[in-house]
């Protein structure tokens, strides 16, 4: 955060207002992506509920999920769709632990070469499940109206432009969005944005 708030004076500003930034760590592997998965385009309510009901039946691990035929999933509460997806990521045979001492762009590569999972999702898993420093989401909605707020701009970045103006916080992209997304829980707070 220091190394951000030298580099620009609108991260500093930001960061005045947050205070100091949790770090947020969540669990990898392969039930943290299903995870992921489950909670695609879904309340959180939704998700938390869906999510439930697969530990419960123990449908969390690829073996299980290899096993499980559509039905049984579709009764926990999936979608066709979404039933594919679990059934493509419990096949990808992914190496979870190797992926943890791959760069950056060798997981994200690897993660989104599975049906399912998106860029963003790649992102977030590689922000915070393994806890590397130089990651962004440009996709993310929050991300893009924080920006817009902070640097006064008059639309959301679109993603490919919000890439290229993310460059500037790197080496330390990951904390400038921890950053961004404190500072739009505050803007949004403070502006009565729903």
């Amino acid at each position: 955060m220091d190394w951000l708030a030298a580099h620009c004076p609108k991260m500093k500003a930001a960061y005045v207002l947050t205070g100091p930034l949790p770090l947020w760590r969540k669990p990898d592997g392969f039930s943290e992506l299903l995870s992921a998965i489950v909670g695609q385009q879904v309340s959180v309510a939704s998700a938390n509920a869906i999510w439930g009901r697969m530990k419960d039946a123990g449908m969390t691990t690829p073996d299980a999920c290899c096993a499980a035929s559509e039905d049984q999933l579709r009764a926990i509460g999936l979608s066709r769709q979404k039933i594919r997806y679990t059934h493509e990521l419990a096949n990808a045979d992914i190496d979870f632990d190797g992926l943890r001492d791959q760069p950056t762009d060798r997981v994200i590569k690897t993660l989104v070469a599975v049906p399912g999972i998106g860029p963003w999702t790649a992102e977030v898993y590689t922000m915070f499940s393994l806890g590397h420093a130089d990651v962004f989401a440009p996709g993310d909605l929050s991300l893009q109206e924080a920006a817009r707020i902070l640097y006064e701009l008059p639309e959301r970045p679109k993603e490919k432009a919000f890439r290229v103006m993310a460059q500037d916080w790197a080496p330390w992209r990951s904390v400038a969005a921890r950053l961004l997304w404190a500072y739009y829980r505050i803007s949004k707070n403070r502006d009565g944005i729903t």
